[in-house]
């Protein structure tokens, strides 16, 4: 089955278990939430790695990645409040708060963190020695002192250092699901730390290079928001054209991180696909 389905999959069979017999306006809202979902990254790269480590334990894989997109989805909702960004849209439709209104969408986001943690504990029953690791793996993902959590607060600091920030806001899932994709395929997860580490930073850049360089419409969500809330962007510290000197660097750096395993080359040829991806369509005229 590709790897999209099997995301898609796990992400309904989760959502549907939470949503059966709950308040309807949360129900509504958790499913509005997960779906339709954007390029589902993380999920992908943890099941990439995992079938790069031979994926001997499908049901545990579907789970790490289904956990991983849970908790980016928890994470786009509270950033979207008022209280944070205050943005209107998010995937290319009215953001959770706008929709079902702001007390829905703090319990939304809370719903889905106890959610992705519920999902795990399924998806390794019967395989009980991966629970543990992969919740200590997660957790770290999301948490304080480096998670989304603690990103998060950083924008309420008055001082934001751009690698710190961007490491707890970004990287860290991303670090997240490479491990968590290794755990559960029974392979050492802190061998798989810097390719998350790499691949998430360049997300991050590309994410700056298409904050200055797209419009809302393309992106599905509000351009300028570094700028609006005084936030660090790569673009606007390096120059577009130092930004994607550093994300190409990013790239060759994650390519060379990644461990031997059995699905090695493939992953490979993967990564630099995808990541391919992530370059704005106007940075070759910008960047000229």
């Amino acid at each position: 089955m590709p790897a999209s389905s099997r995301i898609e999959q796990a992400l309904d069979r989760a959502v549907a278990l939470a949503e059966l017999g709950a308040p309807p306006l949360l129900a509504g809202a958790l499913r509005y939430a997960v779906f339709p979902g954007g390029h589902r990254i993380r999920p992908s790269l943890c099941l990439a790695v995992a079938k790069a480590c031979g994926d001997p334990d499908p049901e545990a894989a579907d789970g790490a990645a289904a956990a991983v997109e849970l908790l980016h989805c928890a994470s786009l909702i509270h950033d979207d409040l008022p209280c944070f960004d205050d943005a209107k849209l998010r995937r290319g439709k009215s953001s959770v708060h706008v929709q079902y209104g702001e007390p829905i969408a703090v319990l939304t986001g809370d719903a889905l963190i106890v959610l992705a943690f519920e999902t795990l504990a399924r998806a390794t029953r019967a395989n009980p020695s991966r629970l543990s690791p992969l919740v200590f793996i997660v957790a770290r993902a999301v948490g304080a002192p480096h998670g989304i959590v603690a990103g998060q607060a950083w924008e309420s600091e008055t001082a934001v250092p751009l690698t710190d920030y961007q490491r707890a806001k970004t990287g860290a899932l991303f670090v997240g699901a490479t491990r968590a994709g290794a755990a559960a395929a029974g392979f050492d997860p802190t061998l798989w730390g810097t390719l998350g580490d790499k691949i998430g930073e360049a997300f991050q850049v590309a994410d700056d290079l298409r904050d200055v360089l797209c419009d809302a419409q393309e992106l599905g969500k509000p351009i300028g928001q570094d700028a609006a809330h005084h936030r660090p962007n790569a673009a606007a510290l390096l120059g577009i054209g130092g930004a994607k000197a550093r994300l190409e660097e990013l790239v060759r750096a994650a390519v060379e991180s990644i461990p031997d395993c059995p699905g090695a080359d493939s992953l490979r040829t993967l990564i630099k696909a995808q990541v391919a991806q992530l370059f704005p369509k106007q940075l070759s005229q910008a960047a000229a």
